[in-house]
């Protein structure tokens, strides 16, 4: 057999966070206005102004938490321009993405409705690099108090009488860089102040996520680590892939074979950043107390021809849900410290959930992934060991198949593959340890072409179909995976 795959179904590896399957919302590009909001006057049938059939699609991923405004917008977001009757609210530019004018017609209310109409957390992100304590200071008063103060009144008088739980604040988005270019003895600083007014009121508890490093930036992560770690419950991490580097990343569609190579052996170097930031939380934390938050992520290309280029409007094809695959098989398994992982973007930017034109929605590939791994949110992780032929483009290895598997409450057990290989199906030998099981099914999205992708004339192109490619041999199952594909397989027994 090409590969073996071992699953011990009776060796628990703890709970998969949930979490990890979270989203992120900026103010950038068509993600917010178009993407999500249409007004409640539009002619697009909407929910208080959030598009019904984004809203829809949406909830079937059961998103468990949104991260919003930013992102870099987060750093020049001011939230007090973003409440209120929104004919009244300030018009600013918005510097990030493309020098559009923001009318701030979607704020603090506006997400919090959403937040409501999807049933997930809301994770918010505060203005550290352009903002001030006392600002930050407000926004939780304003969302979270229940009593009497300005703020809290102010909200009432804003038409929210109850105030709403916040679990998640982000401290800051990105101080390295779009965040105030900061070196991290000085946001580490700044972090411990800001952090200090961030107040939980009442029975709100809130989890402080600080701004953590960017991408192999290991001093970033020692530093906060030794000056801040008791002040913080979570520390992010940023990377994403470019097969061509950031400053000519590649097209999202038009790309060659060496290209699909590079992108699956940048999806996997993620494990590495893992690891090695691990290694220096695990220092200061042994007790995995502080979770790694890895709050972007994803595959960003060059923008779709004769589009805005500060929208980071790109097209989606099979290439990125093989990449979303194995990324979150990654986290999965790397799930005693990473408790959240937010993909970059929902709609209309960078990897996106969703693609809109006007009145018009299509669901890409990684919706798709999304959908067939949610299964593994808040199940429990069992050992999977994989051995597998190493692929290798410019000297670097990859593995051609990853995977992970977990436990559902009802016993069902959900193991998720991918195969990385664009021209080579592989066999696998798939010996299952430690459960009885006669009822096997699947599901794979996979694609004839690596560039194949979904399109408002063709919004089924890429979609998941029922996997039947194995053969069940007492507790051995023989597997065939595809080129290219994502396979969700689920194991379980009628006794």
């Amino acid at each position: 057999m090409e590969t073996k795959i071992i699953l011990n179904a009776d060796v628990s590896r703890g709970k998969i966070d949930k979490n990890i399957y979270g989203q992120f919302a900026e103010h950038l590009g068509r993600c917010i206005y178009e993407g999500l909001w249409v007004g409640e006057d539009s002619p697009i049938p909407n929910t208080n102004g959030i598009r019904n059939d984004v809203l829809e699609a949406l909830k079937d991923l059961e998103i468990p938490v949104l991260r919003w405004p930013g992102g870099c917008f987060a750093d020049e977001y001011h939230w007090k321009d973003g409440v209120g009757p929104r004919e009244e609210r300030k018009r600013m530019v918005n510097t990030h993405w493309g020098g559009v004018v923001e009318n701030n017609h979607f704020g603090t209310h506006e997400f919090m409705k959403l937040c409501e109409l999807l049933e997930t957390e809301p994770y918010i992100n505060g203005n550290v690099g352009s903002g001030t304590v006392q600002e930050m200071s407000e926004w939780v008063e304003y969302m979270t108090f229940d009593g009497e103060s300005p703020m809290a009144n102010w909200r009432k008088e804003n038409g929210q009488e109850e105030p709403w739980k916040v679990k998640y604040f982000g401290v800051g988005n990105e101080n390295w860089g779009c965040g105030g270019n900061m070196r991290p003895q000085y946001y580490a600083d700044l972090y411990r102040r800001f952090q200090t007014y961030v107040r939980n009121y009442g029975d709100n508890r809130i989890f402080k996520i600080a701004g953590g490093a960017n991408v192999d930036d290991y001093n970033w992560t020692e530093v906060l680590m030794r000056e801040a770690a008791p002040f913080m419950d979570g520390l992010s991490l940023h990377y994403y892939v470019h097969p061509g580097g950031f400053w000519d990343k590649g097209d999202a569609v038009r790309f060659n074979d060496k290209e699909w190579q590079i992108s699956m052996q940048k999806a996997y170097h993620i494990e590495e950043l893992i690891q090695k930031h691990s290694t220096i939380m695990d220092k200061y934390d042994p007790e995995k107390r502080i979770a790694m938050i890895v709050d972007e992520w994803g595959a960003w290309y060059d923008v779709e021809p004769g589009t805005n280029p500060g929208f980071l409007y790109q097209q989606n094809t099979v290439r990125d849900a093989v990449i979303a695959g194995i990324s979150l098989n990654i986290f999965n398994n790397h799930n005693d410290r990473i408790k959240m992982a937010n993909i970059a973007q929902m709609v209309n930017v960078i990897q996106s959930m969703v693609l809109t034109e006007e009145d018009k929605m299509l669901l890409t590939p990684t919706y798709h992934v999304f959908r067939m791994y949610k299964v593994h949110q808040d199940a429990e992780r069992v050992a999977l060991d994989i051995e597998t032929k190493m692929l290798e483009i410019d000297g670097k290895e990859y593995p051609q198949v990853n995977g992970s598997a977990s436990k559902q409450a009802n016993g069902t057990i959900n193991i998720s593959l991918t195969n990385a290989d664009k021209d080579n199906q592989t066999t696998a030998e798939f010996i299952l340890r430690g459960t009885p099981f006669n009822q096997v099914t699947g599901e794979i999205i996979t694609s004839e072409k690596m560039n194949d992708h979904n399109t408002f004339e063709q919004p089924d192109k890429v979609k998941p179909v029922k996997f039947t490619d194995f053969e069940q041999q007492g507790q051995t199952l023989k597997v065939t995976l595809p080129p290219m594909s994502v396979v969700v397989l689920s194991v379980k027994s009628d006794h």
